[in-house]
């Protein structure tokens, strides 16, 4: 429950990213000018370079960080075998995100034109030429949340395991004991088992 809330927290502020950042880039036109301020409008070619350029390598920098860090502390335990990053399931997690974003967007972006009288657009919303930019945008920050989630299960993964190590119970051989017939010696604060030797006959009177 907690992470489906935290994936669906993700996607809602992805969505008002990309609206920002796709007015933000817009052509000058009444209608982009009527729902947000718009500045300038490079080609769709170029955002979607610049962004998704941009958003790789962000993730991989972020995942070589996470990944060097468990690297380094695993280090100290040779013998345990850190977690492995999840490439799979980053990937999955971008696509997914990524879908339900662009879905998101669009039906924010019709309900707000559904209610300045434009009609409702629906999926259509995302090819127009206001939001154009939003699709490229809305990959770029999927694939940058993706990776700073799977950085984060990364570490996750490995405080878990080193908690484990620590709460395991661990065994602890007890000193043998002195075998029949010996004794104990101090020999400068140290006792050092001697077996004892037989005494003499005594002495005839």
């Amino acid at each position: 429950m907690k992470r489906a809330l935290a994936w669906a927290g993700t996607m809602a502020l992805l969505v008002l990213i990309a609206r920002w950042l796709t007015y933000a880039l817009a052509q000058p036109s009444p209608l982009a000018n009527r729902f947000e301020a718009s500045a300038g409008g490079p080609s769709l070619v170029l955002v979607s370079l610049v962004t998704l350029a941009l958003a790789a390598a962000i993730s991989v920098t972020v995942l070589w960080l996470a990944a060097l860090g468990v690297r380094e502390r695993a280090r100290l335990w040779p013998d345990r075998v850190p977690p492995r990053l999840r490439l799979r399931r980053l990937a999955v997690n971008a696509v997914c995100l990524y879908a339900a974003s662009a879905l998101g967007f669009a039906m924010f972006e019709s309900y707000l034109h559904w209610r300045a009288g434009l009609g409702f657009h629906g999926l259509s919303c995302l090819v127009g030429p206001v939001h154009r930019n939003a699709i490229p945008l809305l990959a770029a920050l999927a694939l940058v949340a993706a990776a700073l989630a799977e950085a984060v299960l990364h570490l996750i993964a490995w405080m878990r395991a080193a908690a484990r190590e620590l709460l395991r119970p661990r065994l602890f051989l007890l000193p043998a004991r002195p075998a029949a017939g010996t004794r104990l010696v101090s020999s400068s604060s140290t006792r050092v088992p001697q077996r004892s030797r037989p005494r003499a006959p005594p002495l005839p009177a």
